[in-house]
């Protein structure tokens, strides 16, 4: 990972909710983001670094209130981190390059892997494609 940006200059880098979700690990609430129902061919990057995590072609509608994945972009690109908080087991992902916080990975997603990346719009930067 580099991050290598002191929390004063993430709290600058990012508004107070970005933060919130990014740095610490929060979540916004199911059905709110702005990138849930987004439908346009394009590519989905880290919020915090531009990193490239997924792609449009992977996404599809899960019913849970977040963007969902059913893999990232390239092999990599998110790492994964056991997440024992709020009393349940979780896989939480997070971004390789600045260690973000994203969302949650579970394995009850489509095939072909049959991965639910579960991503807070507000983590993500949409890139449309032209």
């Amino acid at each position: 990972m580099t991050n290598e940006k002191t929390e004063q200059e993430w709290r600058e880098l990012l508004t107070a909710d970005a933060y919130r979700v990014l740095r610490e690990k929060g979540t916004e609430r199911p059905f709110s983001g702005e990138l849930l129902d987004e439908l346009r061919p394009g590519d989905y990057h880290c919020k915090g670094c531009d990193a490239w995590l997924f792609s449009s072609n992977t996404k599809f509608d899960a019913g849970c209130g977040w963007p969902s994945f059913y893999a990232q972009a390239a092999a990599g690109n998110v790492i994964y981190q056991a997440d024992h908080s709020h009393g349940m087991q979780r896989t939480e992902i997070i971004c390789k390059q600045c260690g973000g916080h994203l969302g949650h990975v579970f394995s009850d997603g489509p095939e072909p892997t049959g991965q639910r990346y579960c991503v807070n719009s507000i983590a993500l930067i949409f890139k449309p494609k032209a």
